[in-house]
């Protein structure tokens, strides 16, 4: 008789970081994706690879890793709600990939609940599917200190080297300051640390670093004449980087606005804050936590890293958005993942370990309300500035500004982008003309130079015609004396609707005899001016052009 043998098979694994990722991409489409509108440093990322958009001004800081993240979608399409929803969908996929390269250092449910609580964040739900590099750098930041620390491994060989190159170009190339501020801790672990001291990690960071850089260093020597001109006139946008403590501005624009710059709003909701608060004292017990667990480089490192990309939003630049300290969230988010493991281990009677998971539990649910609370707000807020910006765009079309065309001024890069025309600016973080190259520009084509509806127009637009933008603030001041170039590129035009203007009976302005065929008019043209009285009767009246522009 042969006996029956039972296979009992291991209970399947709960793929949790897959059910984050997911649930991530989730949150994105349903809560953003559906109701945002581009802002201003999206157009000006977009506008360098949209085939239908003139470029806006790229200014020394920038980088251009976001703008080709985007190429592709916006060769296929102009759809904004496209173009979200693929960046939603990149961003949960890059998410699950960062954070899998921990699985191996931390574990499948820590590294889970650390990709939770970076993306539980409402800064990253609402920059996922933007057009914005502060996440990129983020999640390269993280696959780049996990590939560094697997590199100490035998089995992980070059994969591991290849991986930390790959991410620290990818971060370098999203934002290059942030990629050098990433390098340097991971640079310094490979001399201070003994068993770090080998080449090929360094040699991988420093060769990652080369390659996300070569392009934005080239630009430098193109447009700048260098390295140390561009960083010169970098510090200069910023508002001249310095000795400046920021976190004060951090701490009261946590939860809005996206853009504090000047910084002088109040806190509202410090209850809100308070996790930003503890934050400081978490990442000092961690530390301490590295030293009694001997896992010091999983839990230091990333520390580490999140210090030194921390330091130019605290403490070298005088204004304050919440998406700066994205990298820093994310890092930081792997050793409290270590840390809420080892508190649950630390707690042996098992009903006094359950209460006190079922009390974090709570507080984590707690706080991802809170989040959406906030994104749920600064979501509206976005909405209402794309809003305005658009509804600027469309009274600049009713009034004639189709392209080519040109608006200057207040807001000119986003209301530009949406009106399908070129911006200029005289002054200001985005000076890239001077006042007389921009009025010979609007001798050409139409321009529009917008202003706040109380400031009056700017030095170079007194004489244009003000038109008020309705529900914007703004008010546009036209130049009426612009042409459009005639398709077959003459130097002969005629005007945009926008400046045609009756000057005489049956006659307007740009020269075409109501009732009289184009070809009449040229064998009229071909026989020479008739004589039918002075010169002072002709309908153009002395002094007038064929165009009926004065001379």
């Amino acid at each position: 008789m042969i006996a029956s043998r039972t296979v009992i098979r291991p209970p399947r694994r709960i793929p949790w970081l897959v059910l984050v990722a997911l649930a991530y991409a989730v949150a994105q489409l349903a809560l953003v994706v559906p109701h945002l509108g581009l802002g201003w440093d999206e157009t000006v990322y977009l506008s360098q690879v949209d085939p239908h958009r003139p470029a806006a001004y790229f200014s020394a800081p920038r980088s251009r890793g976001i703008s080709l993240l985007a190429a592709p979608v916006l060769a296929v399409t102009d759809s904004i709600t496209v173009l979200r929803a693929v960046l939603a969908l990149l961003s949960a996929a890059a998410l699950y990939a960062a954070y899998r390269v921990w699985r191996p250092l931390l574990g499948p449910r820590r590294t889970a609940l650390a990709a939770l609580l970076f993306a539980g964040l409402w800064t990253t739900m609402l920059y996922g599917p933007q057009a914005m590099p502060n996440l990129w750098v983020a999640l390269s930041a993280v696959a780049a200190v996990g590939w560094f620390l697997r590199t100490a491994h035998p089995r992980a060989g070059r994969r591991a080297l290849l991986g930390l190159g790959a991410m620290v170009a990818a971060a370098t190339c999203f934002r290059f300051s942030d990629g050098g501020w990433l390098a340097l801790p991971l640079l310094a672990a490979c001399a201070i640390v003994p068993a770090r001291r080998r080449p090929a990690p360094a040699l991988a960071v420093v060769g990652g670093f080369a390659v996300g850089g070569a392009e934005w260093i080239a630009e430098a020597y193109a447009r700048w004449g260098g390295v140390g001109a561009r960083l010169h006139l970098s510090s200069t946008t910023e508002g001249g980087m310095g000795t400046h403590w920021a976190g004060g501005m951090a701490w009261r624009s946590l939860n809005g606005p996206l853009l504090c710059r000047p910084c002088h709003v109040p806190l509202t909701h410090p209850e809100l804050t308070l996790w930003w608060l503890a934050l400081p004292a978490l990442a000092l017990i961690t530390c301490a936590l590295a030293w009694h667990t001997r896992r010091d480089a999983v839990i230091l490192l990333p520390t580490a890293c999140a210090t030194t990309l921390s330091i130019p939003y605290l403490l070298l630049i005088d204004y304050s958005a919440p998406r700066f300290l994205l990298p820093v969230y994310a890092l930081l988010s792997l050793p409290l993942a270590a840390l809420a493991a080892h508190s649950a281990q630390a707690i042996r009677p098992p009903r006094a370990r359950a209460l006190a998971a079922g009390l974090a539990a709570a507080l984590l649910a707690l706080h991802l309300s809170a989040q959406h609370e906030v994104l749920d707000r600064d979501t509206a807020a976005a909405r209402a500035t794309a809003a305005r910006y658009r509804a600027a765009a469309h009274d600049l079309r009713r009034l004639g500004l189709t392209p080519p065309c040109l608006v200057s001024g207040k807001h000119a890069p986003p209301i530009g982008y949406d009106t399908g025309c070129a911006s200029a600016n005289v002054g200001g973080n985005n000076r890239d003309t001077t006042a007389h190259t921009l009025l010979r520009r609007a001798a050409r084509e139409p321009a529009a130079a917008l202003a706040r509806t109380r400031s009056g127009p700017p030095h170079y637009a007194r004489t244009w015609t003000p038109h008020r933008l309705p529900g914007t603030g703004l008010t546009a001041y036209v130049q009426r004396g612009t042409r459009r170039p005639c398709p077959g590129g003459r130097g002969r035009g005629v005007r945009s609707p926008l400046i045609q203007r009756v000057s005489a009976p049956g006659r307007v302005a740009s020269g075409v005899r109501a009732g009289v065929p184009g070809r009449a008019r040229r064998r009229r043209r071909s026989r020479g001016p008739r004589r039918t009285g002075s010169p002072m009767s002709s309908p153009r009246g002395p002094g007038r052009s064929r165009h009926g522009s004065a001379r």
